[in-house]
Formats: C-alpha cells, sequence, structure tokens
C-alpha cells in the first residue's frame, strides 16, 4: 500500500524547525504587547462571499487561488487566503467597532492554490495586525514605527528598506484608471500576458508587473499622484512628516499599489534584496471602506501582514538566528535497571520544581548505561544525571557535565539541587 504524503505546498514544520518559528512569535508578541495590542483569533474557514465581497471578485486569490468547498449543508465555504477579512467580520459581528478603537494582532495559517515555491507556499503562516476607529495618519505611522522595532530585535533593520506610497480614494483611482487604460491600450501588444489580462479587470496592478518592457512603457504612463484627492495627498504628506520626525527612512514608490480591492489611502511594503525575487517581508495599508463593504457602520482602519516562512527564511539565509534558540535540554536523568525508574521520575520531577525554566529530560525506555548516555548526549542536555539501582540503594547520583570539561561527581541525592541550579544559571 502506498504512503500517504503531504500535500504538496503543504509543509510539515519539524521539531528541529519549531524553535525557529517560537523565536520568531515571541519577539512579535513582545513588540505589539508593548504597543498595546491584542491578540484575537478567528476559524480558518470563513463563508465564500467574505473573501468575494472584500478581496474583489476580479483578483487572482478569488478567481485562481482560493480553497472553496461546499459543505454537507451545500454551504459555500473558503480556507481563509488571507486574515483581514476575518478579522473584520469577527471585530463587526462581537461589537468591538460600536464607538471604539481598537489594536488587534493575530496569527495562523492562510491558504492559496499557487505554485509552490521557496519561501511561498499553499498553506503558508502570517501574523497580521489591524487597527480600526483611527482616521489619522498617527496610526499609520506608529505600524511603521513598530514594525521597525520589530526588525531591530529580529537584527533585519539593515536588510530591509520601507516604501511607501498613496492610492488615493476610490473616486480617484477611478479616475486615474481610465487614464491608465486609455494609455495601455495603444501599447496592448507590447504588454506581457498577465498585464494584457489585467488591463481589462485591474489596471492599477500592471503598476506592479515584475515584466521590464512592461515597467519601460509605464515610464510615460499617467501619474497616479496627479489624481489624488486633497485629503489623501494632506494624509499622506503629513505621515512623511510624521516618519521623518520619527528618523525612520523610507522611499516614495509612485508604482507600489496593493492586490486587495479594499486598500485606499496608505500603502506600503518592507522589501528586502537579501532573497531575490521574493523581496516582500511585510506589506499592508489603509482600508477605511472595508467594514462597511462588509455590512457594518463606515469604520476606518489599516493594518498589515507578513508571511512567517518568508521572514525565518531571510533569518536564516542571513545567518541571523541565535545558537541558543533550539530545543535542547538542560539535564538529562538516566534510570538505569527498573528499581531506578520511579526514583529517576521523582528526581526529574524535583528538578522542575526547584529550577523553573529548565528542561529536564527523563530516560525512559531501558537500555544499557551507554545507550542512554548517547541519548543523553543527542539530547544537547548540558548535564547528565547518572541514577542506577546502585545510587537508589546509596541515595547518591552522579552529575556528569556533557558540554565542558570536568570529571563526573558523586553527589547525595538532597545536595544535586542546590549544585546544579548555579552550573545552568553560568
Amino acid at each position: 500500500m502506498a504512503k500517504i504524503q503531504a500535500i504538496r505546498g503543504m509543509n510539515d514544520i519539524l521539531p528541529e524547525q519549531t524553535p525557529v518559528w517560537q523565536f520568531v512569535e515571541a519577539k512579535v508578541r513582545k513588540v505589539l504587547s508593548g504597543y498595546g495590542y491584542r491578540e484575537i483569533r478567528m476559524p480558518i474557514v470563513e463563508q465564500t462571499d467574505l473573501f468575494k465581497r472584500s478581496i474583489g471578485e476580479v483578483t487572482d486569490i478569488v478567481e485562481k487561488e482560493m480553497y472553496t468547498f461546499e459543505d454537507r449543508n451545500g454551504d459555500s465555504l473558503t480556507l481563509r487566503p488571507e486574515g483581514t477579512a476575518g478579522c473584520v467580520r469577527a471585530a463587526e459581528e462581537h461589537g468591538l467597532l460600536f464607538n471604539q478603537t481598537q489594536r488587534l494582532w493575530y496569527t495562523g495559517p492562510m491558504f492559496r492554490h499557487e505554485r509552490p515555491q521557496k519561501g511561498r507556499y499553499r498553506q503558508f503562516h502570517q501574523i497580521g495586525v489591524e487597527c480600526f476607529g483611527m482616521s489619522g495618519p498617527d496610526i499609520d505611522a506608529e505600524l511603521l514605527i513598530l514594525t521597525a522595532r520589530l526588525w531591530i530585535e529580529l537584527g533585519l533593520a539593515a536588510h530591509t528598506r520601507l516604501e511607501i506610497n498613496s492610492i488615493g480614494t476610490a473616486q480617484s483611482r477611478r479616475a486615474y484608471r481610465e487614464a491608465l487604460v486609455a494609455y495601455l491600450s495603444g501599447f496592448r501588444d507590447r504588454l506581457d500576458d498577465d498585464s494584457q489580462r489585467r488591463l481589462e479587470s485591474n489596471p492599477l496592478r500592471i503598476l506592479d508587473s515584475k515584466n521590464p518592457e512592461t515597467q519601460a512603457l509605464l515610464t510615460d504612463a499617467p501619474k497616479l499622484d496627479d489624481y489624488l484627492d486633497d485629503e489623501s495627498r494632506e494624509h499622506f504628506n503629513r505621515l512623511r512628516e510624521l516618519l521623518d520626525a520619527a528618523g525612520l527612512t523610507y522611499t516614495v514608490n509612485p508604482r507600489l499599489v496593493r492586490g486587495l480591492d479594499y486598500y485606499g489611502k496608505t500603502v506600503f511594503e518592507w522589501i528586502t534584496d537579501s532573497l531575490g525575487a521574493q523581496g516582500t517581508v511585510c506589506a499592508g495599508g489603509r482600508y477605511d471602506g472595508l467594514v462597511e463593504q462588509l455590512g457594518g457602520k463606515p469604520t476606518v482602519a489599516v493594518g498589515f501582514a507578513m508571511g512567517l516562512e518568508r521572514l525565518i527564511l531571510l533569518l536564516e539565509t542571513l545567518g541571523l538566528v541565535p545558537e541558543d534558540v533550539n530545543n535542547n535540554a538542560d539535564v538529562y536523568v538516566t534510570a538505569l535497571g527498573d528499581r531506578a525508574v520511579p526514583a529517576a521520575l521523582a528526581l526529574s520531577e524535583t528538578l522542575r520544581t526547584s529550577l523553573p525554566g529548565a528542561v529536564v529530560v527523563t530516560h525512559c525506555g531501558g537500555g544499557s548505561f551507554k545507550s542512554q548516555m548517547k541519548k543523553a548526549d543527542r539530547s544537547g542536555a548540558r548535564y547528565a544525571v547518572i541514577l542506577g539501582e546502585n545510587e537508589v540503594d546509596s541515595g547518591t547520583i552522579g552529575l556528569k557535565p556533557l558540554r565542558s570539561e570536568g570529571e563526573q561527581q558523586a553527589l547525595s541525592q538532597s545536595e544535586l539541587v542546590d549544585r546544579i541550579k548555579p552550573l545552568l544559571e553560568a
């Protein structure tokens, strides 16, 4: 019978890899909690209409990438391809937006049926941040400042750069869209296939094309900035003043647009040049109309998302994962002989109680002294506690250093905690 394997593009995260994930997640949690952001957790399955109405029916995500199915009741459900729409739905459904401001964040898996590539998978993991009820550019600035602080915490400040833009209101984008389509229609046969398709469905995405010839055609195209409304222009100028005052370096990229229909005014991306073409590590912007679009009362909002796979890939590529990020044990307690097993279990519990935070692994499954010591070494433990039937009878243990020079010591069991505590703290 053939073995069942994981679905293509949906990867296992193995025990050797999870410490890096926990390291990154802990840094994110620390930074966000320090700014007063609260965690929210949403289902991974939502009604399909939620994403059609929020993301836009003519986007690649809705047209080609969503995992959509009918449940047993005949309802159309979708594995979430992004987190913002679900967060808006949850916040509105539970009354979090009525006459309130909210700073929220979440993390978890998202799903898109794309061609898998390094750092980009069909099941991928995002951290998302969403702010509601604050209309000024100060909250936009705060999101960018806190993200810059996260890069400092992760050691990535020198390896990321910020690009910002304003895409105005829906009305100003509509006027610009008409001018852009009129211009590009004269060069239709020179556009790449994706851009030809987007010319009818989502022409602003052509600005983000990676095709060199298409980018060359855009040199003389109408500029979005020329079509901005006064409010959007004032908002963007004030945002730039706030970022300048905070000492945050950025570039205005007039061709920066976001692929989701709900964005307006501020959009931004944090980019790295260390991962080749897959350079965006964090992106977002304002979506002031989305809550109303999904049936709620008009509520201004701004947020961003970052992909954990790509962020971890960047840390590993740059060699920025700290050496002490691991699942190594501190102490490995051996159990040599049947009568040593209950004593080893009890002694291990004593160590865990007396040494909070220490990782104590108790040997289970029997085996010779040699095999148990091999497992102690593979565990990464700094010390092995040798406990056999002779030690049980005499009330002693052997304490052996595994990662440093030194001889094995014979101690009474009552001495162990006082002797090993300063060694682990050193």
